[in-house]
């Protein structure tokens, strides 16, 4: 069941009426007590992983379903909107769900509100008539996500720990499958811009971004990764959302004054630690804007390729824009530096927190999508993801990369 969600995912981004046909078959089935007429598939850029859209009942009610499909999953149970709504998270509550491991389904009433990641992008494109409602917004959900942190701080047990589902994004990820079926294979080819390298080479050299040298490989980086992520030791845990990228949450402005946000789609909700709580959100509302939209993002990258001295050189002109920026300063000033302010006043901060935290970075870039497929991602947008993958799970010698220069000022802050 899992591959048939799997399938309806990526067919609805070339075959939409077949996608419904599938998907109508599937949530007759699923919720026989809704008299269900028809649906309609929403393919957006955000939907990496995921599909969602209408559902339009007999009696003419329209209601809203969402779904994240992770085809080599481990998780067992999927969905815990009734824990993050209990400890006081502003999220909409579904209707009814499914969240059995490859049946998971939510149904919602309609909501007329955009995403955060729609508004954050029409900013991008110059509508800037939202800014400063979007701001305001932000820094309101960061400051009641820190409270909901301090409020829902324990200790977990290591038997615990590896039940919660995060580790999905994370560790499953490199171990469960994922990794192997995107970069494994004797014939793995990276298609770089203006060449192409055989993987099993580029995993293993030294890299040189914009000038700055990251001495690890990507082996280094993976092995490291399976190493901090493994989730069998006890750790300081919160009730979190575990996937809360601005395309999970929704911009509130009619009727309300002033603009608000609310989280949806809690697929890996639960108890876990703060840090990997962090990582899609400083990463996916950040950096990779390029992998959204490729095709775009790829006509205004510069990017040069080559290998020189056993180590592979980039250079590209990739800039955040001020808006992501915002979403960062956000999180980290409002969120992170305070979490991590917390854990060390329990006695709970370890020391490689940030080593930890970038294991879990390094995963955005590296597993959310395959950077290898030339069917989805210019040769440009590979070796810029593959160049940031580095960045974030390697630290930088020398001077100093973006994310390596934040959390050189965090640690001299906390």
């Amino acid at each position: 069941m899992t591959d048939l969600l799997d399938r309806i995912q990526k067919l609805q981004f070339v075959d939409k009426p077949a996608a419904e046909a599938l998907l109508l078959d599937f949530a007759r089935g699923t919720f026989p007590q809704l008299s269900i007429e028809r649906l309609e598939l929403r393919p957006l850029a955000v939907s990496l992983n995921s599909f969602n859209g209408y559902l339009y009942l007999h009696n003419s009610d329209k209601l809203f379903f969402k779904t994240h499909t992770e085809p080599d999953g481990v998780v067992g149970e999927y969905y815990r909107a009734e824990e993050l709504a209990e400890v006081g998270y502003p999220i909409l509550r579904p209707l009814m769900q499914s969240n059995e491991a490859g049946k998971q389904l939510l149904i919602y009433p309609y909501v007329d509100a955009p995403s955060v990641f729609d508004v954050a992008w029409q900013i991008e494109q110059g509508d800037i008539s939202q800014i400063e409602s979007l701001t305001a917004a932000q820094h309101n959900l960061d400051d009641q996500l820190f409270v909901l942190y301090e409020r829902t701080l324990a200790w977990q047990d290591a038997e615990a720990v590896a039940r919660a589902p995060v580790h999905q994004l994370f560790y499953h990820r490199l171990t469960g499958g994922r990794l192997e079926r995107f970069y494994g294979g004797s014939s793995a080819v990276v298609p770089f811009a203006k060449t192409t390298l055989d993987f099993r080479i580029v995993i293993n050299q030294q890299w040189r971004v914009n000038g700055i040298l990251y001495p690890s490989t990507l082996q280094q980086i993976i092995d490291n990764a399976k190493l901090l992520l493994n989730p069998t030791v006890e750790v300081p845990s919160i009730i979190g959302h575990g996937d809360a990228h601005n395309g999970n949450i929704f911009y509130h402005t009619k009727p309300f004054s002033p603009a608000h946000l609310s989280y949806f789609d809690p697929a890996f909700a639960g108890r876990h630690h703060p840090l990997l709580d962090l990582a899609k959100p400083l990463y996916h509302n950040v950096f990779c804007m390029w992998m959204y939209y490729p095709q775009e993002k790829a006509t205004e990258l510069e990017i040069y390729t080559d290998v020189r001295d056993k180590i592979l050189h980039i250079d590209h002109n990739y800039k955040i824009h001020p808006i992501r920026s915002m979403f960062l300063e956000s999180k980290v000033e409002r969120v992170l530096i305070p979490t991590l302010r917390l854990l060390k006043d329990r006695g709970w901060l370890p020391r490689d927190w940030r080593a930890y935290l970038k294991a879990a970075l390094f995963c955005c870039p590296f597993l959310t999508k395959n950077l290898t497929d030339s069917t989805k991602f210019p040769a440009e947008i590979t070796s810029l993801g593959l160049s940031q993958a580095i960045e974030m799970g390697a630290e930088s010698n020398g001077r100093r990369s973006l994310v390596d220069q934040i959390f050189d000022d965090i640690e001299s802050r906390i």
